[in-house]
């Protein structure tokens, strides 16, 4: 079974979980920009993050046989505070490298005019870099926020065959499916979507712009939930063929619209920056 997760935060994890990913599937990933954990007090602190994604984690990603892809943005949940704004000035120069696959996640936390105008504005960056977008819906009102998602999106000089809509469930399923979106789907221990409930959407709505990934954490979250899909996959009918659908050619197909994935991980580097994972190696 070969794994490609679409969203998962790599920064907060372990090298173990790199260990653990590779026996278990994965061969390459998209981490996606997000908020830390609490606020950042200055944009310096989004370039040095930035920096990171474009450089240290594919690194550290290639020590354990992944190739590791990003999308950039300013987050939904960072959008509200004056201090994080000028960003969105700065997006540009990251936008044109050659490790960014998608402008993301944008979207919405708490439907705010502030979130209205990141959304739009980093949508229209997203059209003029020729890259995709990765949306988060919010996790409260999760329809409303949808729905309004979406009509900023049909506003937009995106297409939204251009657009993945990730943290759907139940609840949204039907009405992304509408909008001519791809479909993302975060799987978690106890919140969001589980193994069961994502094979359940994909026996009645099929297997078509689906993509499954962990979304992982500083939570309590597991990288290996897409391997974990894909075992229930299995077990309840579907075809090998159905489950590197949904974990490898459909984020393949998504993210490639940027024409810049690299699905096999490069040979590492002795250093990056200076520094080894291999603490006290030569």
């Amino acid at each position: 079974m070969r794994i490609f997760d679409p969203h998962i935060h790599m920064t907060s994890r372990t090298t173990d979980d790199y260990e653990a990913m590779y026996e278990a599937g994965v061969r390459a990933l998209v981490e996606p920009a997000f908020w830390l954990g609490q606020p950042r007090t200055s944009p310096d602190s989004f370039y040095d993050y930035f920096d990171a994604l474009l450089g240290w984690e594919p690194y550290r990603a290639a020590q354990y046989g992944i190739a590791h892809h990003c999308t950039i943005a300013l987050n939904p949940k960072e959008a509200n505070d004056p201090r994080c704004t000028p960003v969105l000035d700065e997006l540009p120069r990251y936008l044109a490298k050659d490790g960014v696959v998608a402008v993301g996640e944008i979207g919405y936390d708490a439907m705010t005019p502030a979130e209205d105008t990141a959304l739009a504005a980093q949508l229209q960056l997203a059209a003029e870099h020729g890259l995709p977008a990765l949306v988060h819906t919010p996790h409260r009102d999760k329809l409303t926020g949808l729905r309004r998602t979406i009509d900023v999106v049909r506003e937009s000089a995106l297409p939204p065959g251009r657009v993945l809509l990730d943290h759907l469930n139940e609840t949204t399923v039907e009405t992304a499916l509408d909008s001519g979106c791809w479909l993302g789907f975060s799987v978690y221990p106890d919140t969001k979507m589980d193994e069961d409930r994502m094979v359940a959407i994909l026996t009645t709505y099929g297997t078509d712009r689906m993509l499954v990934n962990s979304a992982a954490d500083w939570g309590k979250s597991d990288p290996l939930k897409t391997r974990r899909v894909g075992e229930a996959m299995l077990a309840a009918g579907f075809s090998a063929a159905d489950v590197d659908q949904v974990l490898w050619r459909n984020p393949v197909a998504f993210y490639g619209l940027s024409g810049r994935l690299r699905l096999n991980a490069p040979v590492p580097a002795a250093l990056h920056e200076g520094n080894s994972v291999l603490r006290g190696g030569e």
